[in-house]
């Protein structure tokens, strides 16, 4: 292949790198990363432990955000000096490294659907099963399987804040804290009500029934300048939180339970071992949930917020049929998939995909 075409098809990969560069705004990226890392270098910023660890986390987030596109623009160098050494028997390995870099270049601008202002945050994710005693919260327990197999697969941290097991199966409430990256931008499709329709194990004459579940993803929010809630809108009550690992009921009350007026929300924690961890953790789930309200309503600010859920208990964003056929299909993006053992075991990534492509 002759010198010119290897040129004019870097020359396409350098305009692709640089547009996906502006958009992100990696050279603003780049020079708060260059901040952070002093500030981080500075002992001084030990004197503030809590402050020193939050600073730390947005190191490590940004960083892994913006190593992969530094690299390819290194590699990209690489290349063209590659190329200008003009050796016919370099020309195969020349087309393999365009072909990686092609690749390479392709998977990283599907970050570029992650450009929401909560997108590249963690997030809560909250599982609720719907009526129909048994059935209903195994439903909501094999939900819980499913995403905890897919954060695992992305390497996602997970945490569970709260569990709430059903008498005979399954959950009636759980509620993790998942950390990655871009995890809100990746799970928020997954916010509404799953459908399942299967033949029930819990039925003695093995009927066919129709069970509901309902998947919060709620953005992570420490603090946001642009959600200033009311502390006399809120009513904070505290109670005495069970023991971790089956344990009797511990002696303190710890648990908090944060209710928002206005809108009715209620978020209840008792995992951390203080009732200050407890109340910091209800809070940022607060915002989270307002946040999403927010957004589900196009409502200006809090205070024009509706009352009610989160997410409602309408329409379905997705059906899981296992009888009498096998198929799982999305309401709104119409994505399909026909292997649903599969897809309950964690591979939900081309709903996700179909999603964000829409």
């Amino acid at each position: 292949m002759a010198k010119s075409v290897f040129l004019k098809q870097l020359q396409n990969l350098r305009a692709e790198l640089d547009q996906a560069w502006q958009k992100l705004q990696l050279d603003t990226k780049i020079e708060e990363l260059t901040k952070l890392e002093r500030e981080i270098a500075e002992p001084e910023i030990w004197l503030n432990p809590e402050h020193a660890k939050n600073q730390n986390l947005k190191l490590a987030r940004l960083s892994e955000t913006v190593a992969p596109w530094r690299l390819l623009k290194t590699q990209l160098e690489d290349l063209d000096e590659l190329i200008m050494l003009d050796d016919a028997d370099l020309n195969q390995e020349l087309e393999q490294q365009i072909t990686l870099l092609t690749d390479q270049l392709t998977k990283l601008k599907k970050s570029l659907r992650f450009t929401g202002k909560y997108d590249s945050e963690n997030a809560i994710l909250r599982i609720t099963s719907g009526v129909g005693g048994t059935e209903a919260m195994d439903w909501a327990g094999m939900l819980e399987r499913m995403y905890l197999r897919f954060a695992e697969n992305q390497g996602w941290k997970a945490t569970c804040l709260e569990r709430i097991s059903g008498e005979e199966a399954g959950i009636k409430t759980a509620v993790y804290e998942i950390q990655g990256h871009n995890v809100y931008g990746m799970l928020k499709s997954e916010h509404g009500v799953h459908r399942l329709v299967r033949l029930s194990p819990f039925n003695a004459d093995n009927l066919r029934q129709t069970s509901f579940a309902l998947v919060e993803i709620l953005p992570l929010i420490d603090n946001d300048s642009d959600l200033q809630i009311n502390e006399k809108d809120l009513r904070i009550d505290v109670y005495h939180s069970g023991g971790h690992g089956g344990q009797s009921v511990n002696t303190t009350n710890s648990a908090v339970r944060i209710t928002h007026l206005p809108t009715n929300t209620v978020v209840a924690i008792q995992n951390e071992r203080s009732q200050l961890q407890n109340k910091a953790k209800a809070m940022e789930i607060l915002r989270g949930k307002l946040i999403q309200m927010q957004q589900e309503q196009h409502a200006e600010s809090i205070d024009k917020l509706r009352a009610g859920e989160s997410a409602k208990w309408g329409q379905q964003i997705r059906n899981y049929i296992l009888h009498p056929y096998k198929l799982v299909k999305d309401t709104r993006t119409k994505h399909e998939n026909k292997d649903p053992e599969a897809v309950l075991d964690g591979k939900i990534e081309d709903f996700i995909d179909a999603y964000l492509d829409t």
